[in-house]
């Protein structure tokens, strides 16, 4: 059965891409700061996430469509992604030497057999005390940093040296998607190996 992405991010294409399943990616172009966002993040992520795979599956008649939505959360803010590189340094500096937690909504829709289930990962991540040298350094090396829910990418950059400590989904913080439960939720949902 044809799995279908609803998502223009590379990143989570590329780590969909190490599973070795068939899918295709398409962008729902779903406007996130609608009106009736709710206010906890664990709820926010999976309206998101259903918001995006109903917005692709208008294009589809058959094959499985998920969605995704990630954002941090942090001393009862929700964390989304910074709009410019003064929010990315000022962000960073509020989490450094914290622990906040992230999290990361997935909804799938069985087009063919008519279901539908969500779910949300939360990881718990543990920052050690960065210093605003270290913070233009990344900065400098990634000018990507709007693209990130946190303003970083742990991977491959000086950034990676950020984080002392992860409970929960690597893929999910490193990609915005938690290959493990994408996993569970297809099995659920009837996809099945070939």
């Amino acid at each position: 059965m044809k799995i279908i992405l609803a998502t223009s991010s590379p990143y989570r294409q590329e780590t969909f891409k190490r599973l070795g399943l068939d899918f295709i990616a398409e962008s729902s172009n779903v406007d996130e700061y609608g009106a009736e966002r709710p206010g906890k993040p664990e709820e926010l992520v999976k309206y998101l996430s259903k918001l995006k795979a109903e917005a692709v599956a208008k294009n589809h008649s058959k094959g499985i469509i998920i969605g995704f939505d990630s954002v941090g959360y942090f001393q009862g803010k929700i964390l989304e992604k910074p709009k410019n590189k003064k929010e990315a340094i000022n962000r960073l500096k509020f989490l450094s030497n914290n622990k906040y937690s992230f999290y990361t909504g997935i909804y799938m829709l069985n087009l063919v057999e008519n279901k539908h289930i969500s779910d949300f990962v939360k990881t718990e991540v543990l920052m050690r005390n960065i210093n605003k040298q270290e913070i233009n350094k990344y900065l400098e090396q990634d000018s990507k940093y709007n693209t990130y829910a946190l303003g970083y990418d742990p991977l491959g950059h000086y950034s990676s040296t950020f984080i002392k400590e992860v409970n929960g989904s690597w893929s999910s913080l490193l990609q915005g998607i938690p290959l493990a439960k994408i996993m569970e939720m297809l099995f659920e949902i009837g996809y099945k190996l070939d």
